[in-house]
């Protein structure tokens, strides 16, 4: 399971307005970055076999398979300051994150 915060969930309502109305996010974990792994969203339309469908706070999000033994407890929220926005992602099983907050590392999946 994820969490969405309030604001996290109204700019991705407002992202997704302007680009694909009808699309779902999909959060994913691609290896690089400079902690070894990184989060990655967009918006898709296709749903794949494997993938899982959940809806959040009224956002229905895409997770591969794979993807969702690193995001299972992931908390997704959006700040703005100075420099501009940003989604901010707290994940309880990163043990280490860069500083751009993007990027992270685990021991190992968990499920």
């Amino acid at each position: 399971m994820i969490h969405l915060s309030q604001a996290a969930v109204s700019e991705i309502e407002r992202l997704q307005l302007k680009h694909q109305p009808n699309s779902l996010l999909r959060l994913t974990v691609k290896l690089g970055g400079c902690s070894g792994l990184f989060y990655d969203m967009s918006f898709d339309e296709d749903v794949k076999i494997d993938d899982r469908v959940m809806e959040v706070n009224g956002i229905k999000v895409i997770i591969d398979t794979e993807s969702f033994d690193y995001l299972n407890g992931l908390a997704l929220d959006y700040s703005e300051d100075l420099i501009g926005g940003g989604f901010r992602f707290h994940n309880p099983q990163a043990i280490a994150t860069c500083s751009c907050g993007n990027s992270f590392s685990t021991t190992a999946p968990t499920s």
